[in-house]
């Protein structure tokens, strides 16, 4: 078994609230996990308006597979243009 985390902070321009914030993460959070079927919450600094940071995890018996699907949803939240990705680490783990 191989599992893949990912560690992705997000930079949210523009925003002046925790509400603001909260519809942001939400929209990116649904949007990723419908489409990667993927473990994907806010892990850290839920306090703070303009930054975030998200925890991803995904399952599967091959290591390619887990890294591709990482990057693509990596990839994916840059591409939503809701968020800056600021940093994004991943680690790779057979078990």
């Amino acid at each position: 078994m191989v599992i893949g985390l990912c560690h992705l902070e997000l930079l949210l321009h523009g925003n002046f609230s925790l509400k603001g914030k909260r519809q942001v993460i939400k929209s990116v959070v649904e949007r990723a996990r419908q489409r990667f079927n993927i473990s994907i919450a806010e892990v850290e600094d839920q306090d703070l308006w303009q930054k975030a940071v998200l925890g991803i995890c995904t399952v599967s018996n091959d290591r390619q597979r887990v890294n591709s699907i990482l990057d693509q949803v990596v990839d994916f939240i840059e591409n939503t243009n809701l968020a800056e990705v600021t940093d994004s680490q991943i680690e790779i783990m057979n078990v």
